[in-house]
């Protein structure tokens, strides 16, 4: 149950839930001809104790993160484009225009210029990080392309049988923040290629849930949350909530226009989990955790006329009315103290 609601939707059906038993004791005795009344409810359930958790489920969807587009760095015909769901790492080709390949490296920020000895700037450090990590060397990595960079450039550029000019820009490489998986192709084999223009569009290699909770329900699930994701196949999947969005948009439900934030879920294990992509999951969340404490039935309690609420304690075939004070609501249940209640105490509740 998502306790978020649960006391407001309880508190409004306790009323109810009060008055069909007063209704049912009164008419036992006068709608059945006169028989007496007893005063014992219509059925009973015991106390218990135990742990009560706060938790709720949410719909989601399985994909994959850091979905972005890839702009065409050149004019052309595109010679080469690969395959819908293959992945790419570093160094290999993402696309070819005019047979030249254009390969991924690892960065934040864009590759929107050509880089020659004498230029500076944070793209300088990126391209040499990823030289670097290659295994073309002699050279500091920092913000400056000096002729060591442009002759580890011309090392990798020979490496690749392409034209040894020592700079790179835009129609030799494209940056994303990892290894990508490709999602669609805008422009196929044999199509033109204007710079700026989408060729690919791509995701994060890792599996991730997205899913959407009430503004109200969203501290059941604060980045780091454990949580647990029912997969379509059947099977189980564990993880945490990774991000909480921080803006909160009305619902696509135009019955519920209640605010919701956007949430994210990584997986402990992202290999062992299959499925495709956008793919309907269940997302199963648990809050605050009440340890070792009384509950009832929601169904129990009675609204007092004095205000409050309250429970029909039966013993002995005989029943008592008691005042208690309400914790918790999760799971069908309440918690409650207060009324001399204990364990295994049966408390009215109505026929099932």
């Amino acid at each position: 149950m998502r306790r978020g609601r649960a006391v407001a939707a309880a508190t409004a059906v306790l009323a109810v839930v009060a008055g069909s038993l007063a209704l049912t004791r009164l008419g036992s005795g006068e709608e059945s001809g006169g028989a007496k009344n007893t005063g014992l409810p219509p059925a009973t359930a015991p106390v218990e104790r135990g742990d009560l958790r706060d938790s709720a489920q949410a719909d989601g969807t399985l994909g994959y993160d850091k979905q972005r587009k890839v702009n065409a760095g050149a004019a052309g015909t595109i010679t080469w484009a690969p395959r819908t769901g293959s992945t790419a790492k570093r160094n290999e080709r993402l696309y070819e225009i005019d047979g030249r390949p254009v390969r991924l490296m690892y960065g934040a920020g864009p590759m929107y210029r050509t880089l020659k000895p004498g230029d500076k700037g944070r793209d300088v450090e990126q391209l040499e990080r990823n030289l670097a990590e290659l295994g073309y060397t002699g050279f500091t990595p920092d913000e400056e392309y000096t002729e060591l960079t442009s002759a580890a450039v011309k090392r990798w550029q020979k490496s690749h049988d392409v034209k040894q000019t020592g700079k790179v820009g835009p129609q030799d490489v494209t940056f994303a923040p990892g290894k990508v998986r490709i999602k669609s192709v805008g422009a196929g084999v044999g199509e033109q290629a204007q710079p700026g223009a989408p060729v690919l569009e791509t995701t994060g290699s890792e599996r991730i849930v997205t899913f959407r909770l009430d503004v109200a329900e969203s501290r059941l699930a604060k980045a780091g949350t454990k949580v647990t994701v029912d997969l379509p196949d059947g099977t189980t999947a564990s993880g945490k909530v990774s991000s909480v969005g921080r803006t909160a948009k009305p619902g696509d439900d135009p019955q519920d226009d209640s605010p919701k934030v956007t949430l994210t879920v990584s997986f402990d294990e992202p290999d062992e989990v299959d499925g495709f992509d956008q793919s309907p999951v269940t997302v199963n969340l648990t809050g605050e955790t009440r340890r070792d404490v009384l509950t009832v039935p929601v169904n129990a309690l009675l609204a007092l006329p004095g205000g409050g609420f309250g429970l029909q304690v039966v013993r002995g075939g005989t029943t008592r009315e008691v005042k208690v004070e309400l914790g918790m609501f999760a799971e069908g249940r309440v918690e409650v103290s207060g009324g001399g209640l204990r364990e295994g105490a049966k408390v009215g509740v109505p026929k099932i």
